[in-house]
């Protein structure tokens, strides 16, 4: 898997994602979601046994293999996802050489065979080339984590209201809306890290409205480059 221009560096924080390929709505079903976000959870680690020979242990082996996974350090630091029908974005930090595109290879492999065995599909599922794009401030930082965390809204998908407590993006567990018995939210919180996002904020719900001053613009923009695109 190659990158889309810049040479990943460790420590350093990137915007990445990629596209299915065709558009197919590979993400669309929350069936698909659960999977994706426990590729995501088990792959942020360098690991030794695929995902689906991990499945086939039995418990007390799962953990005792997992205490000698995760007291490493992990392949990249997660800050935001976001989960469209027919594409990913992420917000993390390179914290291993290679970690990102390590990481990337495994969920979008993990996940393809997956999708492919229920669909009785063949082939890739995701363009070969992931895109990156390094984020060069905390300003910048802040701002794309805003357009990931807003881009279902900004694409017509669902309502500002609605994004509070939606799977697909990492938005509820910043403001812990999620049912904390066993929910998507509540699992998605193992991997997210939001202290780096939220320290520039007083308050979660500060960070709700800065988000929400933006949606209209950013609908606005959305309109435009489809418009161009067609």
């Amino acid at each position: 898997m190659t990158t889309f221009r810049p040479i990943l560096s460790t420590n350093e924080i990137y915007h990445l994602f990629n596209r299915s390929i065709g558009k197919e709505e590979v993400l669309k079903d929350k069936i698909y979601l659960r999977k994706i976000l426990k590729i995501v959870n088990y792959y942020r680690f360098r690991q030794r046994i695929s995902l689906s020979d991990f499945n086939n242990l039995a418990p007390n082996l799962q953990q005792d293999y997992l205490k000698t996974i995760t007291i490493n350090v992990p392949l990249i630091d997660i800050f935001v996802f976001s989960f469209m029908p027919n594409h990913y974005h992420f917000l993390a930090k390179q914290l291993q050489d290679k970690g990102i595109s390590l990481f990337l290879s495994n969920i979008q492999n993990s996940f393809a065979k997956n999708y492919n065995l229920i669909n009785d599909r063949n082939g890739s599922l995701f363009d070969h080339s992931f895109k990156a794009k390094r984020i060069a401030n905390s300003e910048e930082f802040i701002h794309v984590s805003r357009y990931i965390h807003i881009n279902h809204v900004t694409a017509g998908i669902i309502s500002f209201e609605q994004l509070l407590t939606y799977s697909w993006s990492s938005l509820p567990v910043y403001l812990a809306s999620g049912n904390p018995q066993g929910s998507l939210h509540s699992f998605a919180s193992q991997f997210i890290n939001t202290k780096s996002i939220l320290d520039h904020f007083k308050t979660p719900e500060k960070y709700l409205k800065f988000l929400k001053n933006n949606v209209n613009y950013q609908r606005k923009l959305h309109k435009i480059k489809r418009l161009l695109l067609d």
